[in-house]
């Protein structure tokens, strides 16, 4: 798994849940649980893992949805 998004954004993360799911993209988003730790208030950030069979096809599916700047770097 390679991490393709990181940010403290829900919602950012429940759009690219919802673009990977409907694209069939597997995924998994880490570190939701970590609002335990923050108190909820979302300073730790979560991160979006796809496999790396799956990362370029979602990279282009990110960009074409006009969020490519939250794309982790390579």
């Amino acid at each position: 798994m390679i991490e393709l998004v990181r940010t403290n954004d829900a919602v950012i993360i429940s759009f690219i849940e919802s673009l990977l799911r409907d694209a069939g993209i597997g995924f998994v988003v880490a570190d939701q649980n970590m609002s335990v730790l923050d108190g909820s208030i979302g300073i730790l950030p979560r991160r979006v893992l796809v496999s790396e069979d799956d990362a370029d096809e979602a990279r282009r599916l990110l960009t074409d949805a006009g969020i490519s700047n939250e794309i982790r770097k390579r």
